[in-house]
């Protein structure tokens, strides 16, 4: 992950009362069809990317209707930089915490600097975020805060142990500031998608590359199968997985519901999952166990 100060490509100009909202991880996928989603709902969205290029592309496609930002989400300073010019804009309705990454890999082998990188990008950097964006979103009476997670964040499996660390984390996160933020009326919603074809099957094959290369030969030779069994899942995942759309609809779903649901899953398989993770352990470690 590289750092960089928030850059901002539009120049915040006044506006007339509409709704403002925060998404990280704006580029692809998920955070991508959430700020097209948003944009046409009439919401101003501040959009945070992390390359020059996201940023033009996006300022290219919607103009004065998204006002975008570039940070890094472990960049703690350059974070709290953006939070402080979105608040000098005016009040924040909410903030999308979508940014992500996965990291696979058996945990045996596993690198201990990208079970760091997976935890700070997926779990810290969320709440980096978050408060970094809390004045703003106190200085409106209706915010919300919306969370990202994964169904991975119910049940874990196979080479993601470090992704269902970051994930299994969100949720006690989620919980937490939802309970903490109950006196100033806060919601905290936590979405939890199933397979979603977007970016990051392609991104998690080509990190677990990397990840691999920096094992000894005898991670190869112990997980061999199972290594070939996660690129498999992600391939499917990958061709099969929902649009991403449908987790966008969702996020507005949870933005502009007058009683929000706590938690959304979304996706067949996301909720097939949800009853699995509600068996007697034995049971669900027995289904969730590699084959030798």
């Amino acid at each position: 992950m590289t750092s960089s100060e928030p850059v901002s490509t539009s120049e915040p100009t006044p506006q007339e009362h509409r709704r403002s909202i925060l998404v990280t991880g704006a580029s692809t996928g998920i955070g991508a069809a959430t700020v097209a989603d948003l944009v046409g709902r009439g919401f101003l969205v501040w959009a945070a990317v992390r390359s020059e290029a996201a940023a033009a592309q996006l300022t290219k496609e919607y103009g004065e209707r998204v006002r975008v930002l570039r940070f890094d989400v472990t960049d703690a300073s350059a974070v709290q930089a953006a939070g402080e010019q979105i608040a000098a804009a005016g009040p924040l309705s909410g903030v999308v915490n979508n940014a992500g990454v996965a990291l696979p890999g058996p945990l045996e082998f596993l690198p201990i600097p990208s079970l760091r990188e997976q935890l700070e990008v997926n779990l810290i950097g969320q709440l980096t975020v978050i408060q970094a964006v809390l004045p703003a979103l106190r200085a409106t009476s209706s915010s919300r805060i919306i969370v990202v997670g994964s169904i991975g964040g119910r049940i874990a499996g196979t080479m993601l142990g470090a992704y269902n660390a970051s994930k299994f984390g969100l949720v006690g996160m989620t919980d937490a500031l939802r309970a903490e933020l109950a006196p100033w009326r806060i919601p905290v919603i936590l979405i939890e998608p199933g397979a979603i074809n977007t970016p990051i099957w392609s991104r998690g094959l080509a990190n677990g590359e990397q990840v691999q290369q920096q094992m000894p030969p005898q991670a190869g030779e112990l997980y061999a199968s199972q290594i070939e069994q996660a690129r498999k899942n992600a391939a499917r995942s990958a061709r099969h997985g929902l649009s991403p759309a449908v987790v966008a609809a969702a996020i507005a779903e949870a933005l502009t519901a007058a009683n929000p649901r706590p938690r959304y899953l979304v996706g067949r398989d996301a909720k097939i999952a949800s009853l699995i993770a509600r068996l007697p352990f034995r049971l669900r470690y027995r289904l969730t166990a590699a084959r030798s």
